[in-house]
């Protein structure tokens, strides 16, 4: 099977650095500087769960990528703010047996998918990793959690799941087949907007959070409001798995950041759209009763910080 993995950065470079670590047939999709940096000093994963070096890796940038034929799995790991660029970008890449298998946050990135490639080679997925790309160009696994999640969005086990299944066979994270895919997706989802709205709107960690007076009953509110939002839109989250996500965001003490609040403050483009604004406008349409007060505000924090971003680069 031949593999597309859009990106090296710390989430596409890491899960395709363990599969090329396999044996795999992967090729990176790469801007100009980043082939030449890989090609120099090749692809390193510094983990927890064990290094990895691969020397050389196969990389293609978009200008060539017509010429090297059509892939069977393009796993595509791009921000939501350039997701449109990526689809423009690999769309050479993409037959009519090519699976595309997002592992983006939220759920708006499917309906753009769709349009651009057609339902029936979009596949449902979702990771959890804690990684960062350093400045030596290094991925940085700063947990041992690994995981990717992928499935038909119907919940059948077809015949390109199974490959993929057979694919994922002896890397070194944790890869599952799963028939509820999409409900897997929104309970993520709901996890990420609370964890993100809160530590970037009180620049703080779950524990300093928990902590502060009426910290803990703020965490659970916003918990809910996201939870409201999957309820309503008829993915509403598993006991065990709320209950699990609710103990993470209210732990005492716990170090716990949303990624999007290390990007804050480095000064970086966000997700807000995709992540808490996609949200909030679902739940005007699904739950047009129910309030979203700090969601929303969450959210209005979010675009100031865009805004500000912009003005001052302009």
């Amino acid at each position: 099977m031949r593999v597309l993995v859009v990106g090296a950065g710390a989430t596409g470079g890491y899960f395709g650095a363990r599969l090329a670590e396999a044996g795999r047939d992967v090729t990176f999709l790469v801007r100009p500087a980043r082939a030449e940096k890989l090609a120099a000093d090749g692809l390193q994963v510094l983990s927890p769960v064990g290094d990895t070096r691969i020397d050389k890796p196969q990389t293609v940038t978009a200008d060539v990528l017509g010429t090297a034929g059509r892939f069977d799995l393009v796993l595509l790991s791009a921000k939501a703010y350039d997701l449109e660029t990526a689809i423009a970008d690999v769309a050479p890449a993409v037959g009519p047996q090519t699976a595309v298998l997002p592992i983006l946050n939220g759920m708006n990135h499917l309906d753009a998918l769709d349009a651009a490639f057609g339902a029936e080679r979009v596949l449902g997925g979702t990771c959890a990793i804690v990684a960062t790309l350093t400045k030596a160009g290094e991925i940085r696994q700063m947990s041992e959690l690994h995981t990717l999640t992928y499935g038909e969005r119907d919940g059948t086990r077809s015949e390109r799941v199974g490959a993929i299944e057979e694919l994922m066979q002896g890397v070194k994270f944790q890869a599952r087949a799963s028939d509820k895919v999409l409900l897997e997706m929104w309970e993520k989802w709901v996890f990420l907007a609370t964890l993100a709205g809160s530590t970037t709107l009180m620049r703080s960690t779950i524990g300093d959070i928990v902590g502060a007076p009426g910290g803990k009953a703020f965490l659970e509110a916003l918990h809910e409001e996201c939870r409201v939002v999957a309820d309503a839109s008829g993915y509403a989250p598993r006991d065990k798995v709320f209950a699990g996500a609710r103990k993470m965001l209210t732990a005492d003490g716990a170090p716990m950041t949303a990624s999007m609040l290390r990007d804050i403050e480095n000064g970086a483009r966000i997700e807000a759209d995709h992540i808490v604004g996609d949200l909030i406008a679902r739940g005007r349409t699904t739950a047009p009763d129910s309030a979203r007060p700090l969601l929303e505000l969450a959210y209005t924090h979010l675009r100031a910080y865009q805004n500000r971003r912009e003005r001052e680069a302009a």
